[in-house]
């Protein structure tokens, strides 16, 4: 392996790292309410990035399943070593997000991807929102993420970066469809 200046070693074409993270969380609401809530969660002011959302496919299948496909804008304040290193300027970023919202089984399954820089760094991350199995007041949030990161010399700082964020907009999240389910007027849908 060759290297770029002291100690940055040139990554191989194939080299990456993938982290894997799961989280079980639950809010005292029950789950119509966080789940129409969930649907208007961006924007919002806990997680000011997301900067707009936009429906690409909605429909209702033959189940009564509420399919969605919307494309999420968000705008990260990224530092200009994390930039220089991803070797990009670019601070706005798109994520696609599939939904299915389930009314007859009570679950709203929401997948996500990025879908700029997947060259670099990848997160997939699945949300699953179901009642509380003993307490129908309570909702329960299964969270999965995937992250890989790519071909890069500061892998395990950028993955660390990248599980902190996603802990970090999980609490968000939660305090999100609280403020929305508190302040329904003020939400946009």
């Amino acid at each position: 392996m060759s290297t770029r200046g002291p100690g940055f070693p040139l990554p191989g074409p194939h080299q990456h790292r993938q982290h894997q993270t799961s989280r079980l969380s639950s809010a005292d609401h029950p789950w119509d309410t966080v789940i129409k809530a969930a649907m208007r969660k961006y924007p919002n002011p806990m997680n000011p990035c997301v900067v707009g959302v936009d429906v690409l496919e909605r429909s209702v299948d033959a189940q009564g399943r509420l399919h969605s496909l919307r494309l999420l804008s968000t705008e990260w304040g990224l530092p200009g070593l994390v930039r220089a290193v991803l070797g990009t300027g670019r601070t706005m970023t798109y994520v696609q997000e599939r939904s299915v919202v389930d009314p007859a089984e009570k679950r709203m399954e929401l997948c996500s991807a990025n879908l700029t820089l997947t060259n670099v760094v990848s997160v997939s991350e699945r949300l699953v929102y179901t009642p509380h199995p003993e307490n129908a007041g309570r909702t329960v949030l299964t969270q999965e993420a995937v992250i890989t990161v790519r071909g890069i010399g500061l892998g395990s700082h950028l993955e660390g970066l990248m599980v902190n964020t996603i802990a970090s907009n999980a609490k968000k999240g939660w305090a999100a469809i609280e403020w929305i389910i508190e302040n329904p007027e003020r939400a946009v849908s």
